[in-house]
């Protein structure tokens, strides 16, 4: 099989880390190729949203699986209007778009699912809906949409942030959000790509948690005082971390676990953040 990312971000590197031997060419899109050398072989193409070069759609066009993670805009998918032809050449490809569970918006904790209809308030969940029906268009019973949870995984989770000194403990009454470390995201991806048939999975683990609590059992581990609780009312955020908190569900994956037949490595934070700190993360 042959792979292009549509995106070459966090997710996606830690994908072909894990599940790179599983294809005989990958090729991605990333802004600047020249910043580029953390994975050996990956064949680099510059795009940043438009004006893609001839060598790029010919990658797209020779491609057997699409792994699509960059966000839209404004203007809609970038890589949908840059790459219109291309994607419209009647070519069969699997297209996998890493989407986000923001879509479902708020609902004050309660359990949500794949049949939850989406209640985007925000521009930039909208937009992701948006893109998830324009790739489902595009590709119709080839596409698999997965919403992923909050991504962490090794350079990116609470041990790092405390020791950076980056960690808060902002207490919201009731606010619970849901996680996904990367080697999970990667057996999610993987499955997604040998699933025959379309659809839409919840990428999540198995217990949603107060964001506070992350923190704590990090700090735990790592054997420090945790920061100080700070009231959600008063604590100093950018209007972008603060409209995190305005939607609170504990997303369900077990349409993932059933349908895919995926088994989570990490099951909870704390599976996550123990193999972490066995693998010296924040030391």
């Amino acid at each position: 099989m042959r792979l292009f990312i549509l995106g070459f971000g966090y997710s996606a590197r830690h994908f072909v880390r894990r599940c790179g031997d599983s294809f005989s060419h990958i090729a991605a899109t990333v802004r600047d190729p020249g910043n580029r050398s953390d994975l050996a072989g990956i064949e680099m193409h510059p795009f940043s949203g438009s004006n893609p070069g001839r060598e790029t759609i010919e990658r797209i066009r020779e491609a057997d699986v699409l792994l699509v993670s960059i966000p839209p805009g404004n203007g809609g998918d970038p890589a949908i209007a840059a790459f219109a032809d291309v994607l419209a050449d009647g070519h069969r490809r699997r297209i996998v778009y890493l989407s986000t569970i923001g879509v479902y918006g708020d609902h004050a904790g309660a359990w949500v699912d794949e049949s939850t209809p989406p209640q985007a308030a925000l521009d930039r969940t909208r937009m992701r809906l948006a893109a998830e029906q324009a790739w489902t268009d595009i590709g119709r019973d080839d596409v698999a949409i997965l919403r992923l949870a909050g991504i962490y995984g090794p350079g990116r989770n609470a041990l790092v942030a405390l020791r950076t000194g980056t960690a808060r403990r902002i207490i919201k009454p009731g606010q619970v959000f849901n996680r996904i470390h990367a080697d999970d995201i990667a057996c999610a991806i993987m499955a997604a790509v040998r699933h025959q048939g379309g659809g839409t999975w919840n990428v999540c683990d198995d217990e949603p948690a107060p964001p506070q609590d992350v923190i704590a059992y990090a700090a735990q581990l790592i054997g420090v005082a945790p920061p100080p609780e700070e009231a959600f009312e008063n604590a100093e955020m950018s209007a972008m971390a603060r409209s995190f908190y305005a939607s609170s569900a504990r997303v369900s994956n077990a349409k993932l676990k059933r349908e895919l037949g995926v088994t989570l490595d990490y099951s909870t934070y704390r599976h996550g953040l123990d193999a972490l700190w066995r693998a010296d993360e924040g030391r």
